[in-house]
């Protein structure tokens, strides 16, 4: 019979099912900075585009 007291041990790739993937970060990291980037000319442009009327 079975000790339920025993604790039981996984490894984290276990436990998720995955491998990790760091190559994710950076795909996100890059798109934020694209997006901020974005914004930010999408606003600054107009901005200044009515200044100078």
């Amino acid at each position: 019979m079975a000790d339920n007291n025993e604790a039981i041990r996984i490894d984290e790739e276990a436990a998720r099912g995955a491998v990790s993937n760091t190559g994710l970060r950076y795909v996100l990291g890059f798109s934020l900075g694209f997006a901020v980037i974005a914004m930010s000319l999408v606003w600054i442009i107009p901005a200044l585009a009515r200044a100078a009327h």
